[in-house]
Formats: structure tokens, C-alpha cells, sequence
């Protein structure tokens, strides 16, 4: 609580800064400043107490989880394809630059939260699989990077890095299955990991992941700032947060026809292709409660990132946001460590 507190008052104190003229970010997003981490894993007694958005509806905190695990439940048989169908296909392109911004290399280990259909993972490791055969075929060019590799290797030293592992999370059993079946007819199973759990309670102890991704996924969550303070947690020391998600449209004339798209055209598509107008209209309402690029890139320094930005695309319908976890240990939540697959 008291954490959330804080959150209020940096954020109140922006806002009479920016009143007074004090300049303010670029549409690429400042790098952010370091700010020590909130302490608090900010749990309250009183959820049932307070109140939130369900799309432009409010419910109790207590209800949204069940309203929103609900939703997915619904759609999940469908979701892929509403994908495609609602973004025409961009959705591709923009889970594409998510993983080109990333650039991770062989034997990074990652963590996708509300991955359940597992697109962003699936990138992930054809990614550096990719880079990792590159790898392999520069070093077999010349006979003298053979002799260093082998006479390192020979010597005790390790002959390449650890194998990269993808760890896909979803608080909702139905995506998962719906992931699961996926990976399995595309043949893909080698470091690949399946887990049931909450993003603002993740079953993970410290440390343990080089990035953290969550892709059309926190809006979705109750408690944001919670869910922020848990990806931190979970990383490395070094390690990436980055998050695509719905923001805030720019250009005015798409704003107004984006708006048109999303209220008539989108609940119907759900209603013929899913059989789920509410659902749908659940999402897009979703996405316009959804804090706009500034006050979420506030939201991500106030959880303890660094070096946090945000870069817009198709005119700000989407944003990728990121930030750096640099400061040292976290206290430790008891967790166990990462079991392997």
C-alpha cells in the first residue's frame, strides 16, 4: 500500500510539473532514470474493498481476475484467429519487432507471461536457433576458429552456450492447452516449458530469467503495478522487461477511424467468428482504460526499471515498451528455483 502511495505521488508531482511547462517526453519515450524498487510485493487486505475496470464496467479488485479468466476461457479455441482477423494480420509483424528488438542471443533464458497460445515463445526460440546454426556456420569457415573451439573446449572450457529455454506463463489452463497443442503439431518441444500461474503472483523465485516479455497481456491484469514489481523480481540483475501492448493512437484521423474499427466492426467479427460479441467488447474497451504510452513508461521506472523507453507502432494502436533491471538483490520471495523441463 505504501508503495502504491508513492506510485500516487511521483506521479501527481509529474502532473503539476508538466501544468508548469516543464518539457515533456518525446514519442519515442525518454530513457528513464534509475529509481530503487519498491520493498512492498503490495498484497492488501482490503481488495475486496476497492474497486477497478472491467472494460468500461467497474467491479470490486476481488472480481475482475474471474471476469477476465472468464473471457479467455471463452475465446481461447478462437483466439489465434480472431488475431489475425482484428489485426488483419498485423499482430505478425508486431510480435516480429518485438523479438528484433530483443536480439536474444543463444542460451538465453526467457519468460513469457500471458503467452498461453505461445506466439511470442515460438519466436523466441526459432530466433536463436537461427542465430545459434549462423553461429555454427561461421566457426566451420576456417580451419584456425575450429582449433581454437576444439583446443578450448578440450582444455575444460565450455563449447558454446547453454541451450536458450522458453518459459510460456498463463493464469488461464484453456490458452495454455490451446499453446500446448500448437507446439505439439509444429513439432516444437525442446526448451520449451508450460506453466499455470499469475502474472501479479508469479511461481518463480528471484532471478531467474535474462528477459521478461508480456504481449496484449497487462491491461488484462488487476493490479499493474503489481505485475510490474513481479517482473522484476524474476529477473536478472541486466535483465530486459519489454511489454507490446495497445496504447494510445497519435494521428487524429486514425484515432477516429481506429475508434470506429474497434466498437463496430470488432464485437461483430467476435460474435461471427467466435460466437462472443461481449468478449470483444470487453477488449476493446480494455485497451482505452489502458494507461496511454507516458503514464505506463512512469508506471514501469516506478516499479524499479531502468533505462525505460517506448517505441510506437502503426501510429501508436501499439507500443513496445522496456526497461532494464540494474539493481542488485531483491529480497527473497522463498520460492524455489526454475525446475528444468
Amino acid at each position: 500500500m505504501a508503495a502504491s502511495m508513492r506510485a500516487l505521488l511521483r506521479r501527481a508531482i509529474r502532473s503539476s510539473h508538466r501544468n508548469v511547462g516543464i518539457a515533456a517526453a518525446g514519442a519515442a519515450g525518454p530513457s528513464g532514470c534509475c529509481r530503487p524498487p519498491t520493498t512492498c510485493r503490495c498484497s492488501s487486505d482490503v481488495a475486496g474493498d476497492r474497486s477497478t475496470h472491467f472494460g468500461y464496467e467497474t467491479v470490486p479488485e476481488s472480481e475482475k481476475a474471474k471476469k477476465v479468466y472468464k473471457v479467455f476461457e471463452n475465446v481461447a479455441q478462437k483466439y489465434d484467429t480472431m488475431n489475425d482477423a482484428m489485426s488483419l494480420g498485423i499482430h505478425r509483424l508486431w510480435k516480429d519487432m518485438l523479438l528484433h528488438a530483443m536480439h536474444p542471443q543463444p542460451g538465453v533464458q526467457l519468460l513469457d507471461v500471458a503467452g498461453g497460445t505461445g506466439d511470442i515463445a515460438f519466436r523466441f526460440l526459432e530466433y536463436v536457433r537461427a542465430r545459434r546454426e549462423r553461429r555454427a556456420a561461421l566457426s566451420t569457415q576456417t580451419l584456425l576458429w575450429r582449433h581454437v573451439t576444439d583446443d578450448y573446449a578440450a582444455a575444460g572450457g565450455e563449447a558454446g552456450p547453454p541451450e536458450s529455454r522458453a518459459v510460456v506463463c498463463d493464469i488461464n489452463k484453456e490458452m495454455l492447452r490451446v499453446g500446448k497443442r500448437k507446439a505439439d503439431g509444429a513439432g516444437i518441444g525442446a526448451g520449451l516449458s508450460w506453466v499455470a500461474g499469475d502474472a501479479e503472483e508469479l511461481p518463480f523465485g528471484d532471478d531467474q530469467f535474462d528477459v521478461y516479455t508480456i504481449a496484449f497481456g497487462i491491461r488484462n491484469v488487476t493490479r499493474i503495478d503489481q505485475a510490474l514489481q513481479e517482473a522484476l523480481r524474476v529477473l536478472k540483475p541486466g535483465g530486459r522487461f519489454m511489454c507490446l501492448e495497445f496504447s494510445k493512437v497519435t494521428n487524429p484521423v486514425l484515432s477516429r477511424l481506429y475508434d470506429e474499427y474497434s466498437f463496430k466492426v470488432i464485437p461483430v467479427l467476435g460474435e461471427v467468428i467466435a460466437g462472443d460479441w461481449k468478449s470483444y467488447q470487453y477488449l476493446v474497451e480494455s485497451i482505452r482504460k489502458f494507461p496511454d504510452q507516458e503514464e505506463f513508461h512512469h508506471l514501469i521506472e516506478d516499479a524499479g526499471f531502468c533505462c525505460v523507453k517506448h517505441q510506437n507502432f502503426t501510429g501508436g494502436v501499439v507500443a513496445l515498451h522496456s526497461g532494464f533491471k540494474l539493481w542488485g538483490a531483491r529480497r527473497t520471495s522463498g520460492l524455489p528455483a526454475l525446475m528444468p523441463a
